[in-house]
C-alpha cells in the first residue's frame, strides 16, 4: 500500500522547473519520488521535447516516462508577458527553482541565481547547464554524447579498433544526480541556517569528476588505460570469457588470495600461483594475452552454466552478460519486489523500478506521468485564475 505523499520525506516542498531533456527532468523525478510537488513548465503544444525522443512505450518517449512520473504539467509561454507573470507567481510560492534552459536563456529572462535572490530570498534555484554558466565555453550547447567525448570518455570505451559511446546518457545523468544531491543539500542548509543557496551542475564537470580515476591513471603513469571491450584496462584477468554454449561468463580477481583459489580449484594449475608472468596483479596485466588464452582455454571447455558454478564454489565474483530482455526477468528485481505499475498518457499502465535508495518505513511516490498541459487549469485556478481568465490565456496561446 501506498503511503500518502504527506508521510514522505519532502512533503510540503514545492519545486518549479523549466526543464527539458535529461538531466533536470532525472533530478526534478527523483525529489518528486520523495513527496516534492514538482510543477514541470512545458511549452504550449508539443511540451517537453524529450515527449518525442521515442515512441515505443505505448506511443509514448521511454525517456519521457522514465524521467516525469508524478509530476504536474503546465504549459506556459515564457516569451509572453503573461506567461511570465504566471511563472513569477509560481516562484513565490516554491521552495526549488531548476532550469536547463539553452546558454544565457536563464540570465536574459531574470532568471539567474542573483537575480533570482533579490526577487524571491528563501527560493533555492538550481542551474544545470552544458559547461557552466560562465568560463570560456558557458555559450556552447552541449547534448550528452559530446559531453562524452570532450571528457574523454569515449575513448575508453569500446574495442582497441574502435572507440564507443555508453549505452546510456552518463553524462546527462551523473549532472542529475548532482543536481539531486546538491538541492537536498540547499534545503538542508536552508533548513538549519535559514540561507538558501543556490546549486549550479553542468553535464561536463558532473562527468569530468566520474573521469578522475582514468585521469590519474594517464597524468601519472604516462598513457591512457587502453580501450579493450569487456576486459579491465587495469585489473587481469577481469572480463568476459565465451563459454562452449556460445554465451559469455564475466568474472573478476580482485586480490592475491582470489588469484590463487582461480588457479587451483577452476584452472587446475597450482603452478600459475606463483609463475612470474602472473604472480602480481601488475605482472598479471602486462601478460593479459597469456592470462586471456589459459582462461579462455578452460571456459571454453564446459557451458555457461558449468562456468558460473564452478566460479561460485571457487568464491570468484562472476555474471553473465545479459542483454536488456534478460535485465527486465532478473531475478533480483522480481524478488525483491522493485517493479511498481505507473500511468502513462496513453491511458495504461506500464512496470517502473522504484527508486534504488530504501528509506526505512517510506514508500517512494510512483503516481501518473502527466500529459502536456495536463494540470495547467488546476494550477492557475490556485493562482487565483477564474475559468473565463483561463481561457483568454489559452486563446491568445499563453498556455
Amino acid at each position: 500500500m501506498r503511503e500518502h505523499p504527506a508521510a514522505l520525506p519532502l512533503s510540503g516542498i514545492t519545486v518549479v522547473s523549466v526543464e527539458q531533456a535529461v538531466a533536470a527532468p532525472f533530478a526534478t523525478r527523483q525529489l518528486a519520488d520523495l513527496g516534492a510537488r514538482v510543477i514541470k513548465v512545458e511549452r504550449p503544444g508539443d511540451g517537453d521535447f524529450a515527449r518525442r525522443y521515442d515512441t515505443t512505450v505505448h506511443g509514448e518517449s521511454s525517456y519521457f516516462v522514465w524521467l516525469n512520473r508524478s509530476k504536474e504539467s503546465v504549459t506556459l509561454d515564457l516569451k509572453s508577458g503573461p506567461g511570465r507573470r504566471i511563472l513569477e507567481q509560481l516562484l513565490a510560492r516554491a521552495d526549488v527553482f531548476v532550469q536547463n534552459l539553452a546558454p544565457g536563456a536563464a540570465g536574459r529572462m531574470g532568471l539567474g541565481a542573483d537575480a533570482l535572490h533579490e526577487r524571491f530570498p528563501s527560493l533555492i534555484p538550481c542551474s544545470i547547464s552544458g559547461y557552466g554558466t560562465t568560463g570560456p565555453w558557458a555559450d556552447r550547447k552541449a547534448y550528452d554524447l559530446l559531453v562524452q567525448c570532450q571528457t574523454g570518455l569515449v575513448s575508453l570505451t569500446g574495442s582497441p579498433s574502435e572507440p564507443a559511446r555508453a549505452g546510456i546518457s552518463v553524462a546527462d545523468i551523473a549532472a542529475g544526480m548532482y543536481a539531486y544531491s546538491g538541492i537536498l543539500t540547499a534545503l538542508f542548509t536552508r533548513a538549519t541556517t535559514g540561507v538558501a543557496r543556490a546549486v549550479e551542475v553542468s553535464l561536463f564537470e558532473a562527468l569530468a569528476e566520474w573521469m578522475h580515476q582514468p585521469a590519474y591513471y594517464t597524468r601519472f603513469g604516462g598513457t591512457q588505460p587502453p580501450r579493450i571491450g569487456t576486459q579491465h584496462a587495469t585489473i587481469a584477468p577481469y572480463g568476459a570469457y565465451p563459454c562452449a554454449d556460445g554465451k559469455d561468463v564475466l568474472f573478476s580477481i580482485q586480490n592475491e588470495r582470489e588469484w590463487a583459489a582461480l588457479c587451483k580449484r577452476f584452472l587446475h594449475d597450482p603452478g600459475l600461483v606463483d609463475d612470474p608472468r602472473f604472480a602480481t596483479g601488475s605482472a598479471r596485466v602486462a601478460h593479459r594475452d597469456e592470462l586471456n588464452a589459459i582462461v579462455a582455454e578452460r571456459c571454453a571447455g564446459s557451458d555457461s552454466a558449468e562456468v558460473k558454478k564452478a566460479l561460485d564454489e571457487t568464491g570468484i565474483a562472476n555474471a553473465g552478460v545479459n542483454d536488456v530482455e534478460e535485465f527486465l526477468d532478473h531475478p533480483v528485481l522480481a524478488g525483491r519486489g522493485r517493479w511498481r505499475d505507473v500511468s502513462i498518457p496513453a491511458g495504461v499502465e506500464v512496470p517502473a523500478l522504484i527508486p534504488p535508495a530504501d528509506l526505512e518505513g517510506v514508500t517512494p511516490r510512483m503516481d501518473a506521468v502527466p500529459a502536456v498541459g495536463e494540470h495547467t487549469a488546476t494550477v492557475l485556478t490556485e493562482l487565483g485564475y477564474g475559468p473565463a481568465e483561463i481561457e483568454v490565456l489559452r486563446a491568445d496561446g499563453v498556455l
